[in-house]
């Protein structure tokens, strides 16, 4: 046999399936990971929401002597801004002189 004679090598199945399912394996690590990642942070911006509505709400207060009648007034007055597609802001005034009920809900992703 001639060393440039080409021999058949013998079939690496096994290897190639092993390879397979590694790289699904890391794949599905790495979009958990994502996943696990993107719902802390939506957490986060939600906690900051309700800090800066209270926050908002209690200057409010501090300086006019009464609680905003709406969140629009927040937004137009004390600069609220957040995104309505991630968050929605139930804002219910029981008076003047009552802190209002507030409840943040996270939308569902579209």
């Amino acid at each position: 046999m001639s060393r440039f004679t080409y021999k058949k090598q013998p079939r690496t199945a096994p290897k190639f399936l092993l390879s397979v399912c590694l790289f699904f394996a890391i794949l599905f690590l790495f979009v958990g990971g994502v996943s696990s990642l993107s719902s802390g942070t939506r957490q986060r911006q939600k906690e900051s929401l309700e800090n800066a509505i209270t926050r908002g709400i209690t200057y409010c207060y501090a300086m006019e002597g009464t609680y905003p009648e709406s969140l629009d007034y927040l937004r137009e007055n004390y600069g609220l801004t957040y995104d309505e597609n991630l968050f929605f802001v139930d804002y219910r005034v029981t008076g003047s002189n009552i802190f209002p009920d507030v409840t943040i809900i996270e939308r569902k992703d579209q």
